[in-house]
């Protein structure tokens, strides 16, 4: 596959390697970052077990939020940094461009 890159994520202290199209490795870490939290939380209370059904559980979990209108993004502050960054580099981009 072309523009793919290998990038190595963790989930419940299991290492995986994926293929990532280039230049969304820093999503696609954000992403890991979320399932991961979920799948933590979930195992964390006990009422699952298998890490399959923990794994289930945390996608139907995260989609439900998807549905129902939760911002997954209000959850995570670093994400907001992160988009409030850009937001001002475009600002400042586009002043510098309008002189």
């Amino acid at each position: 596959m072309k523009n793919q890159e290998s990038l190595s994520i963790s989930f419940l202290d299991k290492e995986y390697r994926v293929a990532c199209p280039a230049g969304e490795q820093s999503n696609l870490r954000a992403s890991a970052e979320i399932l991961n939290k979920k799948l933590t939380e979930i195992k964390d209370k006990g009422a699952v077990i298998g890490t399959e059904r923990i794994a289930i559980m945390a996608a139907l979990n995260l989609c439900h939020e998807m549905l129902t209108g939760k911002s997954l993004l209000a959850e995570h502050a670093e994400l907001n940094t992160r988009i409030d960054t850009l937001s001002e580099k475009i600002d400042s981009s586009m002043h510098e461009f309008q002189l």
